[in-house]
């Protein structure tokens, strides 16, 4: 009853400002179904522009205006973040004068501050209207430097031995050091026996991480136990922030615009913050040229070494107003309803479920061999093994994009790792270390993949420096991660991530003692193999050939009828990509050690894909 009198109140009010009653009606309709105010949904729609609007409430209460706000009449303090998730109010700092504050008002409030503060009020001259947006961007100006060190020194100085600022320990390099000592002594004093032990002991971890893929191929057949409903008006909707960072992303603007109209959230609780590097003026001025609406809000991020999508984002989490916020690439389709399924599925789930992702699905596998066998592995990872592991509540190791966070837990967690160039999966073992959960979505975002090699490579190479860099940082006390995460989630972790990387730089010595035992026994006379020498040639058999089976199958299966289509016979590729992607890998281990936080940016092109009209 009482926020039914208030919104009549406040279009009484809205109309006497010169709004039309149809108009106030249609945004009253919206703001007794979303939870908010008529003044918000206006605002929100585009319909009246924001400082058209706040200067008409200063003529009509006899307030001052003030369309700007000077930066260097702020003085910068910890509480000047909240007025980036809630501008309403900032005290300017005059040399000439005392000090005057500068509000963005509810119309509901106009009246009792015109008496106070207006012309002939007690207050007089002590109080001007300005905008949100006004207040926002000169928060944001005013605090840069300080806010941009928080992103750079804040996960160091807060949790250090969780940052991947130090790439290597003390501790790490003297026990790699003395490793590396005994096993160039050992295999000088018995080189076939070092050689037999360690071509074994990499048999027996490939043949682990095979036996977990083909566990999850098992868990794909199991019926889904249930999935949020979508409800449409059965609650109030939260605020729900989306952040993109993009770097010279000019040409992809309009597309990601597009795409983030698509979502279906009200645009009175939608935070889309677009968040750009300050000196990348193309993007800005392609962002400016396409008039996005009230709800999106341009972050520009002051140049400070690393110059990462990580320390963009713990940036600009500073000012997120969300309950719930997204992350998504500049090339991103997301599925209409993705933030719904997401909201109903936090709010249906366990408390200390932290984090969602929805599946990447790439969309242009039929343009290259490349961008075929990508989608295979995209398949494979986000709608096979990702949903097993949320299902046994398993660490994920998250994908880069279309991760759905609880706010508050992802600021507790430290936000994301600047120095961490694959930011998504070094965050996901981190909130499961911490003691959160995540879990995975349905409604897919659609993407791209790359299909020149040299840009392919760029990628790869940079994923598998972060995932070096994500198992360093865990394995600086592993007895501490195990006790962390649990023995089991320790295993799974090391099998995912270690076994990642080990497949990727052993597979090509794999290969070439499957090449020379292969000649040895075409020689004549035929050399006889030993027991075991014919034990661990079935094995690699096994490894290899499994590994390249079950990568096709994980993939493929999930796939509907055109996606197979468009791989047809590009899946004879994967052996080929095996090989790309260990050259990947050594790349990434001299990237490592020459240029650890170099960030290898992937170039972006609009999609010329094609979506299926069911999804």
């Amino acid at each position: 009853m009482e926020s039914l009198s208030r919104l009549k109140c406040e279009a009484r009010l809205l109309h006497v400002l010169g709004i039309s009653k149809p108009m106030i009606a249609r945004m009253a309709k919206r703001a007794a179904v979303n939870g908010t105010s008529v003044e918000a949904e206006l605002l929100a729609s585009g319909t009246v522009e924001e400082e058209a609007y706040f200067a008409g409430l200063a003529r009509m209460y006899g307030l001052p205006f003030l369309p700007e706000i000077d930066p260097s009449l702020l003085v910068d303090h910890a509480y000047s973040d909240t007025q980036l998730a809630e501008p309403r109010m900032l005290r300017l700092h005059y040399s000439d004068r005392p000090p005057i504050v500068a509000i963005a008002p509810h119309i509901l409030n106009m009246e009792g501050l015109a008496k106070r503060f207006g012309r002939n009020g007690p207050g007089a001259g002590t109080l001007v209207v300005t905008t949100t947006t006004a207040i926002r961007r000169a928060s944001w100006k005013v605090g840069e430097s300080r806010r941009v060190g928080q992103a750079v020194r804040g996960l160091f100085d807060t949790l250090q031995p969780l940052s991947a600022r130090l790439v290597v320990t003390g501790d790490q390099g003297f026990v790699a050091g003395a490793g590396l000592c005994l096993i160039c002594l050992f295999s000088i004093m018995a080189p076939m026996l070092a050689a037999v032990i360690s071509h074994l002991t990499l048999s027996l971890f490939h043949t682990a991480a095979l036996l977990l893929r083909m566990a999850v191929v098992s868990h794909g057949r199991r019926p889904r136990v249930c999935e949020a409903k979508l409800e449409h008006g059965s609650d109030v909707l939260p605020v729900y922030t989306v952040m993109v960072a993009l770097y010279r992303e000019a040409d992809v603007v309009p597309q990601l615009l597009a795409a983030l109209d698509e979502l279906e959230w009200p645009r009175s609780l939608l935070d889309v913050k677009l968040v750009c590097e300050a000196d990348d003026h193309e993007t800005i001025e392609a962002i400016r040229r396409s008039n996005p609406g009230p709800h999106v809000e341009v972050v520009a991020v002051p140049a400070m070494a690393p110059r990462t999508k990580p320390k963009a984002l713990t940036y600009a989490l500073a000012g997120a107003r969300g309950e719930f916020l997204t992350i998504y690439d500049a090339e991103d389709r997301p599925h209409p309803q993705q933030l719904r399924e997401a909201y109903h599925a936090f709010r249906l789930g366990p408390p200390d479920l932290a984090c969602l992702q929805a599946p990447l699905v790439i969309g242009n596998a039929g343009e290259s061999w490349i961008s075929a066998i990508f989608a295979l592995e995209y398949s494979a990872l986000f709608r096979r093994l990702l949903p097993a592991l949320g299902y046994y509540r398993m660490p994920l190791p998250l994908g880069g994009t279309s991760n759905h966070f609880k706010t508050a837990l992802l600021r507790a967690s430290g936000g994301w790792d600047p120095y961490n160039v694959t930011e998504d999966a070094d965050l996901g073992m981190r909130l499961y270390r911490m003691g959160y959960r995540s879990s995975t979505l349905t409604l897919p975002t659609y993407e791209d993949a790359p299909t020149d090699f040299r840009i392919w490579l760029a990628q790869r190479t940079r994923w598998y420096k972060g995932w070096l860099q994500t198992w360093l940082v865990l394995m600086r006390q592993p007895l501490r991660t195990a006790r962390d995460m649990g023995f089991l989630s320790f295993l799974v972790f090391q099998l995912l991530v270690g076994g990642m990387l080990i497949a990727a730089l052993s597979h090509p010595g794999l290969i070439v003692f499957l090449t020379l035992l292969a000649v040895s026994l075409m020689q004549v006379p035929v050399a006889q193999p030993s027991l075991f020498t014919t034990i661990l040639l079935a094995m690699d058999i096994f490894n290899i050939l499994g590994s390249y089976a079950i990568f096709f199958v994980l993939g493929a299966t999930p796939m509907s009828k055109g996606e197979k289509e468009g791989v047809g016979w590009k899946w004879a590729m994967i052996p080929v990509y095996w090989m790309a992607v260990s050259l990947a890998a050594w790349k990434a281990v001299i990237e490592l050690r020459l240029k650890p936080f170099h960030w290898n940016k992937t170039p972006h092109r609009p999609s010329r894909a094609i979506l299926p009209a069911s999804e």
